[in-house]
């Protein structure tokens, strides 16, 4: 039970950490200083979380299907992890409204009563500085304890909040952990932490795997040796598709549907110039790609005349 000094006292705090400049050193004092000069809050505020009604809560529920649905035996495995230790795990669309959640049952009542349940709104515009609504502005893993939140009312939670990204590397929600309890220490957030990272990489795959089903998947390798990502490779030995981290590695732009590059001038392999002999259809692709488009000079890197290269484009169904 907060004692009747500890509003004032935690407001004050914020309060000064803003009018002292912080906000410029400190990730976490820029978020009080959003919550309280772009958004307006007051820390010293006692609403509880605002909530979408049903109907609102299953249309962003079907909005983020995919999302869902390969979320649910990572969601499950994560909470078997952290259950027992009274937390409990959250899923959150891109705007910061959990959409699924895992708890026990012993717990349920304290959660709902601090907001923590589906259909709540915790966007830093309506709860402040928090895990979910922090990582949604931030879209990096991170966690806010205790009176590193923005309200009063919520500096009994300590939360951990990792951003999850769709199959076109963009921001697609927040996966979270979240306890109540005053005994959960640094070294068993720092668990959580690394264990709600490994099962929010687990969702991005299998979400990633979902959307390219019918393509091959390749793994890519950072230089410490460590898979660093997943890329998507079609019939003609293009690659259709690439998760965020593998863009990183490999410096492509995320956010967006890859436009279709060959594999070997991707991933590396044999570069030597393709020929056609067998006239595969993947050879023509390959070099229209590398060409831009232009048949001409498709042709003069493949070695045979344009009007050659044009009746192996209409042969293949190839549109330049």
């Amino acid at each position: 039970m907060m004692n009747g000094s500890m509003p004032q006292h935690h407001a004050a705090r914020v309060e000064a950490a803003i009018a002292s400049g912080q906000a410029a050193r400190s990730a976490l004092v820029a978020s009080w200083r959003r919550s309280s000069r772009l958004h307006h809050l007051d820390p010293s505020g006692r609403g509880l979380p605002q909530r979408l009604t049903d109907a609102e809560l299953r249309e962003a529920r079907e909005r983020i299907a995919p999302l869902l649905a390969a979320a649910q035996g990572a969601m499950d495995r994560l909470y078997q992890a952290v259950g027992a230790a009274g937390c409990c795990v959250l899923l959150a669309d891109g705007e910061g409204v959990p959409v699924d959640r895992r708890g026990t049952r012993a717990d349920d009542t304290t959660f709902q009563s601090w907001g923590l349940w589906t259909g709540a709104l915790w966007s830093e515009e309506h709860e402040g500085t928090n895990g979910i609504g922090t990582c949604v502005v931030e879209q990096r893993p991170l966690t806010i304890d205790r009176d590193q939140h923005f309200f009063t009312r919520n500096t009994l939670l300590s939360c951990t909040a990792v951003p999850i990204y769709d199959h076109e590397a963009a921001f697609a929600g927040v996966l979270d952990v979240s306890s109540c309890r005053a005994d959960r220490t640094d070294a068993f957030s720092n668990l959580i932490a690394l264990a709600a990272g490994e099962a929010a990489r687990r969702i991005e795959a299998d979400l990633f795997r979902r959307a390219f089903a019918h393509a091959r998947i390749v793994l890519t390798y950072a230089a410490d040796g460590q898979c660093s990502g997943l890329v998507a490779v079609d019939a003609d030995d293009l690659v259709i598709g690439a998760t965020r981290s593998a863009r990183v590695g490999l410096g492509l732009a995320p956010g967006r549907a890859l436009r279709p590059v060959p594999a070997a001038d991707l991933l590396g392999g044999d570069t030597a110039r393709d020929h056609l002999a067998g006239g595969q259809r993947a050879v023509l692709q390959r070099a229209l790609l590398r060409a831009g488009g232009n048949v001409s000079a498709a042709a003069k890197a493949l070695g045979v005349s344009r009007a050659t290269l044009h009746r192996k484009l209409k042969r293949f169904e190839l549109n330049h």
